[in-house]
């Protein structure tokens, strides 16, 4: 099947591109990839970039650019900085990406407004908002109010790197952003903006500073070039730090569908000659940046609203990366085009996959933020978790072996899988075992609930590449220490995972009991309506949100003092599913562990603590100290799930030092999917 309305041109004022697919902007700091003295990409940065071009998108969209002056020795400087130097270093992006008939706008910002991270009075100095308004990440500061002054200054700073990014060969600029909670979308919110001047008050006084950038940069580089807004539709904002789930009741304390028409048509008569849509505020992240929980083309629904009431392009972001979903909704003339961010990082030879029909072969994003959002926020380079080349291209890329070996992988998890196909395309003889009569390992449990389709998409693309590559597949083969030292191999790679952790609970026999994995595998949801899951990690909690949705009553009883605490995972994937337990009256008892199981019940021993500064000291009249006080909760329990970790699985291990045996992924020690795969490509990228 092909998709004549997504491979369509498309004119964004006077410039065409050559498809609908965008590019979406995130966030590129780590300075292997952006140089901070200059405001611009190195070489790095741009192969990065050149990729997707070369993938076949239509548009990039860079990530944010700065203009605000900062005089701090962390802070990034800006394009206005150092204009000669930015040209210079941006011609071998602007020339790369123009090579592939793809085109290019820097996205330039003011910044985060409230929702600036910052350890330090004179960082968050630089982060001024609307008004002296609370911080996202500390409700116990607030963030200052903007002068006027610095407003124009702004301004200026905008209409001046805009020039300088024409100069460089960008063929546009986008603004950011009325969008997500930042500087400029906090002016536009009536509940963050508490200006009496000409910045606050009516909608029109909270637009002006969008639209008095928009006529600067006109002004300066001429009506001819396109300037694009990035533009959350909805705030879906229920309060400080609360989002409202899709199709929740709710009263919206930001901005509705009908305000944000009036928005739209403001921004397009002011001069913007693109919007680029999504829904969401920092207090609502899971909607700019939409884990699994949330459906495809999540954001669809709104903003096909905005384009009826405009007539520049309007882009649609949010979880679109199905070509038949795509092309449905250009073709009805419901949004011009598609933004793409996650999608574009896992294979950015999606587009051109697409044009050719071949959507099997796109190696699906899975929502997880592991490789992109999570590192970025850790300062590291942007990547991915399941295309570990990404933000590496020519460092990280596959060559073929000097020496043809024969590899041998013990284990068809992901770490293995992924062992397997690397191998393999290096021109390696590849034999892969696994003990069971289906590829996928723990992964193929992980993928059963239905907000895992894209987990189920990865494990099917894995398969379908090994089918494809000289890799000799043996299932319902377990490998035991004798046949491995039997085995003719000349590289080892371990990949032989975990098993859960077990617990011995008295009585636990009373009560019909899974493990995570047997819970995710049966078929059917368990008999009773009482539920109990022991341990809320990642796993548990999930199983919990995938039973209470069903309908039953789900109690979590976690043994430490938060739940969700896995290493690497986003925010935006943790508040969305911390608001779908309490939206489906999940309890959770923290604190706690089951100490037995009686009479149709679990007796649950809470460990009731005095933390400083928290309300509960006040029900104390006396310290408790460190050890707290216990509390025991009998919950009425129908059955039981435990998902408490898992243990490595080392036993093919080498008894001996073996420089040609690999222990790879969990076998090594448990971890995130990310880890799994990153450590197998390198593993056999270098054998």
């Amino acid at each position: 099947m092909t998709y004549p309305s997504v491979f369509r041109p498309l004119k964004i004022g006077a410039l065409e591109i050559k498809n609908r697919i965008a590019m979406m902007p995130m966030g590129v700091f780590s300075p292997r990839l952006f140089d901070p003295k200059t405001a611009a990409y190195t070489k790095d940065g741009a192969d990065y970039y050149i990729e997707r071009a070369k993938g076949g998108a239509g548009l990039l969209i860079s990530g944010l650019v700065s203009i605000v002056e900062n005089p701090t020795p962390t802070f990034f400087q800006t394009p206005v900085d150092h204009p000669r130097e930015f040209v210079e270093q941006s011609r071998y992006l602007m020339d790369g990406v123009h090579k592939y008939g793809c085109k290019i706008f820097i996205q330039l910002t003011a910044m985060h407004g409230r929702a600036a991270h910052g350890e330090s009075e004179e960082a968050l100095y630089y982060s001024p908002a609307p008004s002296e308004i609370q911080n996202v990440w500390d409700p116990t500061i607030k963030n200052r109010a903007i002068t006027k002054e610095e407003i124009h200054r702004y301004i200026e700073n905008f209409a001046a790197a805009a020039a300088i990014v024409k100069e460089a060969g960008g063929d546009g600029v986008e603004i950011h952003a009325t969008h997500e909670g930042y500087l400029l979308d906090q002016f536009a919110i009536a509940y963050m903006n508490h200006r009496t001047d000409e910045y606050g008050g009516s909608l029109e006084n909270r637009m002006r500073f969008a639209t008095e950038i928009v006529r600067a940069i006109k002004t300066r580089c001429g009506e001819d070039f396109p300037v694009s807004m990035r533009f959350s539709v909805r705030s879906y904002l229920k309060g400080f730090n609360r989002g409202a789930l899709p199709g929740e009741d709710f009263e919206e304390k930001g901005r509705d569908l009908e305000e944000a028409k009036k928005v739209a048509r403001i921004l397009q008569d002011a001069g913007y000659d693109m919007l680029n849509c999504d829904n969401g505020t920092y207090d609502s992240w899971f909607w700019a940046h939409p884990p699994m929980y949330m459906p495809k083309a999540c954001n669809l629904a709104d903003v096909r609203e905005i384009k009826k009431v405009v007539d520049i392009p309007v882009f649609c972001a949010g979880r679109f990366d199905e070509a038949e979903l795509a092309e449905a909704a250009i073709a009805a003339g419901e949004i011009d085009g598609v933004g793409l961010g996650r999608a574009l990082l896992a294979d950015p030879y999606l587009p051109e996959k697409w044009s050719e029909g071949r959507t099997g072969d796109v190696r699906p994003c899975i929502s997880c933020h592991q490789g992109c959002f999570s590192q970025i926020l850790q300062g590291k380079d942007i990547s991915c978790a399941v295309n570990p080349s990404c933000g590496r291209e020519k460092t990280y890329a596959l060559t073929s072996a000097a020496v043809k070996k024969h590899v041998a992988v013990i284990g068809g998890g992901l770490g293995g899988m992924e062992a397997a196909r690397v191998c393999a395309l290096r021109g390696h003889t590849v034999d892969l075992y696994e003990r069971n009569g289906v590829l996928g390992g723990i992964f193929t449990a992980a993928a059963q609930p239905d907000f895992k389709d894209d987990d189920k998409r990865l494990l099917q693309w894995y398969r379908q590449e090994l089918s494809r590559l000289p890799v000799q597949v043996h299932l319902n083969c377990e490998v035991t220490g004798d046949m491995l030292r039997q085995m003719q191999y000349d590289e080892l790679i371990l990949a032989t995972g975990a098993r859960e952790r077990r617990l011995a609970i008295p009585g636990m026999e009373s009560v019909p009991a899974d493990y995570a994995v047997e819970a995710l595998m049966k078929p059917d949801d368990p008999a009773g309506q009482n539920m109990l899951i022991i341990g809320g990690g990642l796993t548990g909690c999930e199983i919990a949100y995938k039973l209470a949705k069903c309908g039953k009553q789900v109690t979590i009883v976690e043994m430490t003092e938060t739940i969700l605490n896995a290493p690497g995972l986003c925010a935006a994937n943790y508040n969305m599913l911390m608001e779908l337990l309490d939206y489906y009256h999940v309890r959770v008892i923290k604190n706690a562990v089951v100490s037995a199981f009686e009479d149709g019940c679990a007796v649950v021993t809470e460990t009731i603590k005095n933390y400083p500064n928290i309300a509960n000291r006040a029900r104390h009249h006396v310290a408790i100290g460190a050890r707290g006080l216990p509390r025991t909760h009998r919950i009425p329990t129908d059955h039981v799930i435990l998902s408490v970790g898992y243990l490595s699985d080392q036993s093919l291990c080498p008894a001996e030092e073996n420089e040609h045996a690999h222990l790879i992924g969990d076998a090594a020690r448990p971890g995130n999917i990310m880890e799994s795969i990153w450590e197998a490509y390198k593993i056999a990228k270098d054998l």
